[in-house]
């Protein structure tokens, strides 16, 4: 199958490229939230996209300048099975060096202006 060389791709195969762009189309209440504060540059002049492939991976959120992932959790991540994935999923991604933070989507939807402070934090020197 056909891969993506190009280094905002990681090597994502085109398959996984198609499903994101469905992902796209469907996001939850959170992830407008959060797409909402994050999309134009929004915050500190740093591009977001979202529900971007990444390795063998579709991240909610994704600035490539920073090597930083966004993940909105549904309560679904609570599941140990899911906790183990999600686990999992950080460790390879940080070997590649990328760093992923976590919100729940009642962060989200309670809480915007704490997560987008948490999100300043990553990316200011």
């Amino acid at each position: 199958m056909e891969e993506y060389k190009d280094k905002l791709f990681h090597g994502v195969n085109l398959k996984l490229f198609e499903f994101s762009k469905a992902l796209r189309k469907n996001q939850t209440e959170a992830e407008e939230i959060m797409w909402q504060c994050l999309r134009n540059r929004k915050i500190l002049n740093f591009k977001f996209r979202r529900q971007h492939p990444v390795h063998q991976f579709i991240a909610d959120f994704y600035c490539h300048e920073a090597k930083l992932i966004i993940e909105i959790d549904g309560g679904i991540h609570n599941h140990h099975e899911n906790q183990e994935y999600d686990q999992n999923r950080t460790d390879e991604l940080k070997e590649i060096g990328i760093t992923i933070i976590r919100f729940t989507n009642e962060d989200v939807n309670n809480n915007p202006n704490e997560v987008i402070n948490v999100i300043k934090g990553y990316l200011s020197p």
